[in-house]
């Protein structure tokens, strides 16, 4: 038995890794730390119980998680709490809506992992570590490891070990309290304004490799010596046709994924993206690795699967949601722009994806007032060379 640690109390902790966690029986002690002072009284009231709830196919269920010790790293108290914790723990993970938080401010996660890990690393008595990051960046591990270096030169990988991670699991916090009550969701602790809402999936990949003398207690997750493919599949693939599906969805007025789900016009146009345009891209850029999913029957079961669990009734997923932070998204190395690159390179136009990258230009100009599609690539994209971003561009102003 041993000590599970995570870090950012919010639906991908709270609704899969605490969870998990909970669930294997593999840990005497679940840890989590939340700076969020209303979100650690309202666990505390609850005794360290809070709930979850699960989307399944046909319905919702409620799961209660119990026995969960929250601490709030900027209180001093609580800090040194956790610090303890971190030295003790086998498994740890980082759970934050970015990793550029990782070393933000003067208490940052990066600087209090790096407090316990030092403690755990003079002591041949504790236990090695692995380091789950599952912010959505297919290089968070290697980003976090780095940041951690920096406080903690002498970091060993025999000691512990920056899993990457591949989590196409959608998931919210609800926090309207209308929503709430409309659809008969548990939040988080009785009374409290805040649900977690999760889907059933839980394919999660993780990298294999793993410190000297490492048990795994999170057993039901699925390893690979290489994550990179299915990292740059998800972000690329799931991900981006996520992003697609919703923009499509709000120049239509939808108000829901689920909603989209019932235009089959809409859902058969995505699928078409899916397969022809970013499973092209992938597939062929991938074609050397032995995988089923890299096949053309693999990847058109993958892509079935990924949208019958888009347009999931019992998620609810506001298309506000899917559609928000649109310039982030038109990023160079981003989702939609990043299937596109991949597509040319296969020899595939990806003129469906460039529809859903238009559409979202055309949001991203009115959140900014840009005067055109024009100016505002000009703003997104003022690091790429002409060059570089004119095919791309191309396409996507001849969709607008």
């Amino acid at each position: 038995m041993s000590t599970f640690v995570g870090f950012g109390f919010g639906a991908i902790q709270g609704g899969l890794f605490l969870s998990e966690a909970y669930s294997s029986n593999s840990f005497n002690r679940l840890v989590v730390s939340e700076i969020d002072q209303q979100t650690v009284d309202q666990v505390r009231a609850g005794e360290g119980t809070y709930s979850c709830n699960i989307a399944e196919a046909d319905g919702v269920r409620v799961k209660k998680i119990e026995g969960i010790e929250i601490y709030n790293p900027l209180v001093a108290t609580d800090r040194m709490k956790l610090i303890q914790a971190i030295s003790e723990a086998q498994e740890m993970c980082t759970a934050l809506p970015s990793f550029k938080l990782y070393d933000a401010g003067e208490d940052s996660v990066a600087k209090i992992i790096c407090e316990g890990l030092k403690i755990k690393m003079e002591s041949s008595e504790l236990p090695s570590a692995v380091i789950y990051a599952a912010e959505n960046d297919s290089r968070a591990a290697s980003r976090l490891r780095k940041a951690c270096v920096k406080y903690l030169p002498g970091l060993s990988k025999d000691r512990v070990v920056f899993s990457e991670t591949v989590i196409a699991k959608m998931c919210s916090v609800v926090t309207d309290v209308n929503r709430i009550e409309e659809e008969s969701l548990t939040p988080v602790v009785n009374g409290f304004a805040k649900a977690f809402l999760v889907e059933a999936f839980n394919e999660i990949l993780i990298e294999e490799e793993q410190p000297l003398g490492f048990i795994r207690g999170l057993k039901k997750f699925h390893t690979k010596e290489n994550l990179d493919p299915f990292a740059i599949s998800k972000f690329l693939g799931h991900n981006a046709i996520h992003a697609l599906l919703g923009y499509l969805a709000k120049q239509r007025g939808i108000a829901y994924m689920h909603e989209a789900g019932k235009q089959k016009d809409l859902m058969e146009m995505v699928r078409i993206a899916f397969i022809d345009e970013a499973g092209a891209g992938l597939c062929k850029e991938f074609s050397q690795v032995d995988d089923p999913l890299f096949s053309e029957k693999g990847f058109c079961g993958y892509v079935d699967d990924a949208l019958t669990r888009m347009v999931n009734p019992y998620l609810r997923d506001p298309v506000d949601r899917v559609t928000r932070d649109p310039v982030r998204k038109l990023g160079w190395e981003d989702r939609l722009i990043g299937s596109m690159k991949l597509a040319c390179r296969a020899g595939v136009e990806p003129n469906i994806l460039a529809k859903g990258a238009a559409l979202a230009l055309q949001c991203a100009c009115v959140e900014n007032k840009w005067g055109s599609p024009k100016i505002g690539l000009d703003e997104i994209w003022r690091d790429i060379s002409e060059t570089e971003q004119n095919d791309i561009r191309g396409l996507i102003l001849g969709s607008c």
